[in-house]
C-alpha cells in the first residue's frame, strides 16, 4: 500500500525510476517512449539532461529562493528577456509563476486590472470556447470548456460565457472552411454584443487545443477575425500557450503561425520541462503603460513568483531549445509524425481523423469513418488504446467529450522535442499495434 493520493484510485501503475531522451523506465526494469512528455506535453526537452541538473545544483547551493515582495534577481530577468525575445511583436512584461494554470489565472487578472485602469471598470467577464481546457484552478476551470472536468465542481465555478470551439472536423455550425467565413469567429462578436460590449474584458483561447480536443489547430485567418473583433469592442485577446508554446508546434508560440500578436500570453508546461514547475504570464506594452499610468501594483502574486531556482532552470531550458535547434527539429519530426499518422487512419477503421502541428498531434476514435459517429461512452476506447499502448511500451494521454463534451474518444499525441525520425517510427508502430488490438477486443465483443 502507498500513502500517496494517485490520480487513479483504483489502478496499479508502474512506478517510474529513470529517463533519458524520450524513453522512461520503471523499477522493473521496463522502457517506454513518454509519448505525452509527462502528462501532458512537458518534458520539450527530454529526460535526464545533465546541463539542467548541473544548474539546479549548483544554483540551490547558492541560493534557492527570495522574498519576491521587495526582491528580485538576475536569474528572473535573464529569463524574462528569453520570453519576450521569443515572444510575437508588442510584449514588454514577463510576470513568472509556478504552473500553467497560475497563469491563466493572472492573465486573466491582468486585463482586469487593465481595463479597469483605463477607466472601463464595468468589463469583467471573460469569453472562452467549449472544448477547450485552461487549468484547473477555479478561475481556469470556469473559463475551460471541457464538461467532464467541470461537471463536479460547478457550483463552485463563476459563470462564464462559451462560444463554440474552432473544430473544423466537427463544425458547430455544420459548414466547411472557408466557404464558413468563419462563423466560429464570428461567434464571438455575436457573444460581445449579447453579454454588452461594456461588460467583456477578453477572450481567451488555446491556438491549438489540447487536452479537450486532441492537437485542433484553428483554421488559417481565425484569429486574424478574433484580433480584429477583439479590437473593435476593446476586448484583451488572452492566447493559452501553456501546452501548445515554446517549440512544441514549429514555431516559437502556436500563434505565431496565425501572425497574430495577442495582448497576453499564458505559458508553462514546457517553460521548466519537468524539472521544476514553472509558468508565465506575457504582458503587452499597452497593458503595461495602462497599469503604470495608474502607478499600481499588480495584484495577482503568488508564493513563488519569480522563483530564482525555477527562473534558472528555465532559462536554460530556453537556451537548450535553441542551441539544439528542437523548433526546426519539431517542424521535420512533426510533418513525419502526421504522415504516419494519416498511414495509420488509413488502415484502422476506428481512426476517424488525425490532426496537429508539430510535434502536438491528436488521434480522434469513431465507431464509422463515414458519419464520424463516436463510439458508446461507456466503452472508454481512449483508454483502452492508451492501457493497449502501454502494454507495448508507449505512453499516450487519452481524452474524451470530443463530439459534444461527454460523447467521443482521442489521444494526445506529443513526444519530447528531441526526438528522431527512427523514434517516431517506434512510436507510430507501437501505437498502430495498440489501436489494432483495441479494434479486435471490440470487434469480438
Amino acid at each position: 500500500m502507498t500513502h500517496a493520493l494517485l490520480r487513479n484510485l483504483t489502478a496499479t501503475t508502474p512506478r517510474m525510476v529513470r529517463g533519458e531522451g524520450i524513453y522512461l523506465f520503471d523499477a522493473e526494469g521496463r522502457r517506454y517512449i513518454d509519448g505525452s512528455s509527462g502528462s501532458s506535453l512537458v518534458c520539450n526537452i527530454g529526460h535526464g539532461v545533465k546541463e539542467i541538473a548541473a544548474v539546479m545544483s549548483s544554483q540551490a547551493a547558492e541560493l534557492a529562493c527570495n522574498p519576491f515582495h521587495c526582491s528580485h534577481t538576475q536569474a528572473y530577468e535573464e529569463m524574462a528577456a528569453r520570453l519576450i525575445g521569443l515572444a510575437p511583436p508588442g510584449f514588454e512584461k514577463v510576470f513568472g509563476v509556478s504552473s500553467g494554470s497560475e497563469a491563466v489565472e493572472n492573465s486573466i487578472k491582468f486585463g482586469r486590472q487593465f481595463q479597469v485602469a483605463c477607466g472601463r471598470p464595468s468589463k469583467h467577464l471573460t469569453i472562452s470556447r467549449w472544448q477547450s481546457y485552461h487549468g484547473n484552478t477555479l478561475g481556469a476551470l470556469a473559463c475551460s470548456g471541457y464538461t467532464s472536468r467541470r461537471r463536479k465542481h460547478t457550483p463552485l465555478l463563476r459563470d462564464a460565457v462559451h462560444i463554440p470551439p474552432a473544430f473544423c472536423y466537427r463544425c458547430y455550425f455544420e459548414k466547411a472552411y472557408p466557404a464558413c467565413e468563419l462563423k466560429c469567429a464570428r461567434a464571438l462578436e455575436s457573444a460581445i454584443l449579447q453579454e454588452g460590449p461594456e461588460n467583456v474584458a477578453a477572450f481567451i483561447a488555446e491556438p491549438v487545443v489540447g487536452a479537450a480536443l486532441g492537437g485542433v489547430p484553428a483554421p488559417p485567418s481565425y484569429f486574424e477575425k478574433v484580433r480584429e473583433i477583439c479590437d473593435r469592442y476593446e476586448v484583451l485577446f488572452i492566447a493559452d500557450e501553456v501546452m501548445c508554446g515554446l517549440g512544441r508546434t514549429g514555431a516559437n508560440f502556436a500563434i505565431d503561425h496565425w501572425s497574430v500578436a495577442p495582448d497576453l500570453i499564458a505559458t508553462g508546461k514546457g517553460m521548466g520541462s519537468g524539472y521544476f514547475p514553472m509558468g508565465a504570464s506575457l504582458v503587452s506594452e499597452k497593458i503595461v503603460a495602462a497599469m503604470q499610468a495608474q502607478g499600481a501594483f499588480f495584484e495577482g502574486v503568488h508564493t513563488c513568483c519569480g522563483h530564482l531556482l525555477g527562473s534558472r532552470v528555465a532559462g536554460t531550458v530556453l537556451d537548450y531549445l535553441s542551441h539544439h535547434r528542437l523548433v526546426e527539429n519539431t517542424r521535420e519530426q512533426g510533418e513525419l509524425l502526421l504522415q504516419g499518422l494519416n498511414r495509420i487512419k488509413s488502415r484502422r477503421p476506428s481512426v476517424g481523423d488525425v490532426r496537429g502541428l508539430g510535434l502536438m498531434a491528436g488521434v480522434e476514435f469513431v465507431r464509422d469513418q463515414e458519419a464520424r459517429a463516436p463510439f458508446p461512452v461507456d466503452l472508454k476506447v481512449a483508454e483502452r488504446v492508451m492501457d493497449a499502448c502501454m502494454e507495448r511500451g508507449l505512453i499516450v494521454f487519452p481524452g474524451h467529450g470530443t463530439v459534444d463534451g461527454t460523447a467521443g474518444d482521442h489521444l494526445l499525441l506529443g513526444p519530447p522535442l528531441v526526438i528522431t525520425s527512427s523514434e517516431i517510427e517506434e512510436m507510430l508502430m507501437i501505437l498502430d499495434d495498440g489501436i489494432a488490438a483495441v479494434e479486435r477486443e471490440i470487434a469480438g465483443g
